[in-house]
């Protein structure tokens, strides 16, 4: 699948980087940018809490059904030590996929969400949250990941603003 040039919504990223309002501002630009430039029906930013063993929801396109402040455990299964431990993406792509690692499957699949890239936030080794996009069936490709690392390097003083506090 050819994706279209992601350019400008990288400017638009960079633009909203020097917006007083951080992270909305910022979270806001990487939501559109990465609708865009990959696509996704619900766009999520999560903040690795690793003292609580939990997730935080600092952004979602999709408040009513994702409302912002929702906490998930980190547990032990494989997928999570993959993104948050070894910060290595995750693609899923089927419903199944989406039915073994999500512990809200059914609300997920409810919106028409059958696939899912999750792109660790890194810095100096550390997992400090995840960009989580879902869409239709057999949407995300191993191509997507270099744009969505970049776009993830992009979230990066978002995530230092809340991780750090």
């Amino acid at each position: 699948m050819t994706r279209p040039d992601p350019a400008p919504h990288i400017a638009a990223v960079l633009a909203a980087q020097r917006e007083k309002d951080q992270p909305a501002s910022l979270f806001r630009a990487l939501d559109a940018a990465l609708a865009a430039s990959i696509g996704h029906r619900l766009f999520t930013v999560l903040a690795h809490h690793p003292a609580e063993r939990e997730s935080e929801r600092f952004y979602t396109n999709r408040p009513a059904e994702y409302p912002l402040g929702g906490r998930k455990p980190v547990t032990d299964a494989p997928w999570m030590r993959q993104v948050l431990a070894r910060g290595e993406p995750y693609i899923g792509r089927t419903r199944a996929d989406i039915e073994s690692v999500f512990f809200d499957h059914a609300l997920i699949l409810s919106l028409g969400c059958e696939s899912v890239l999750n792109m660790p936030v890194r810095w100096q080794g550390r997992t400090l949250g995840t960009l989580n996009l879902l869409h239709r069936a057999d949407y995300y490709e191993e191509s997507d990941i270099p744009l969505a690392r970049l776009f993830a390097a992009l979230a990066l003083p978002g995530l230092m603003m809340i991780t750090e506090e």
